[in-house]
Formats: structure tokens, C-alpha cells, sequence
């Protein structure tokens, strides 16, 4: 089974991973963890943006019915042709799904090439403030 891990968590994290990353290939130290899907989100709302209701529900679509065309993808989630166009080249974008040439009669075709996607929130609901603990307004 293939999974998508989606992370969302604080932005300076995230700069800290992808710099960790990128010194990681230059060393050639990757292991098959360190290859595993994953798209990261630096805000909740970043996320939310992203992955609308409609847009989780092509994703199933796709994932589920295997359609030949953006066309059908569309019945199948009974959406303008249009709007899925547009969500699908997002997804692309994303990395969520892949466009693929050649399906019948020259057709683009929707493929997401996972089984499962995984989603880890790091929300904090208090300002932490500094990093010795002391709140922010004090």
C-alpha cells in the first residue's frame, strides 16, 4: 500500500526539515524512510486552502474509479468540467496526483498513484512564546 503523508505544522520547522533534506541527498545519506511521500503544509489554513472537501472527494474519485479522462473524472464527482480542470492541475501542482498523456482518444488522465494518505496536524492552541517557556506577553 502506498501512503501520501501530509504534514501542517510551523513554518520554521518546515524550513529546518528541507534544509536537513537537502544536506541529506548532497551526503547521499537517504534511507527508504527518508523517500517516502510526503507533503508538507506550513499552516492549518495553507492546508484547508489546499485540500477542500471537493477536492478530497476527486481525490477518492480518482483513486477509487481509475477514470480515463478529466471528463469523466468530472461526472463521476457530478462537477462542470471547467472547476475539475482546475482542481486537477492544483492536485498536480501538489504532487497528489499526476497527469498522464494518452488515455482514449489522446484524453489527459487523472492518476493517484497512492492508496492511503495520512494527514499529522500540529496545531498548538497556546502561544508558547519563547523557547525558554516564557509566554509571549509576559
Amino acid at each position: 500500500m502506498t501512503t501520501l503523508h501530509i504534514t501542517v505544522g510551523d513554518r520554521e520547522q518546515l524550513r529546518e526539515d528541507a534544509l536537513q533534506f537537502v544536506q541529506d541527498v548532497e551526503a547521499d545519506n537517504l534511507d527508504d524512510q527518508d523517500g517516502k511521500a510526503t507533503l508538507q503544509f506550513g499552516t492549518y489554513d495553507d492546508f484547508v486552502d489546499s485540500l477542500t472537501p471537493l477536492r478530497l472527494e476527486l481525490i477518492r474519485a480518482i483513486a477509487e474509479e481509475a477514470p480515463e479522462s478529466m471528463r469523466e473524472a468530472a461526472r463521476l464527482v457530478e462537477r462542470d468540467v471547467s472547476d475539475v480542470h482546475s482542481d486537477l492541475k492544483q492536485l498536480e501542482v501538489l504532487g497528489i496526483l499526476t497527469l498522464e498523456a494518452g488515455g482514449p482518444s489522446g484524453a489527459i488522465q487523472p492518476v493517484v498513484p497512492f492508496d492511503r494518505i495520512e494527514v499529522h496536524i500540529d496545531y498548538p492552541l497556546i502561544d508558547s512564546g519563547d523557547a525558554d517557556g516564557t509566554p509571549a506577553s509576559a
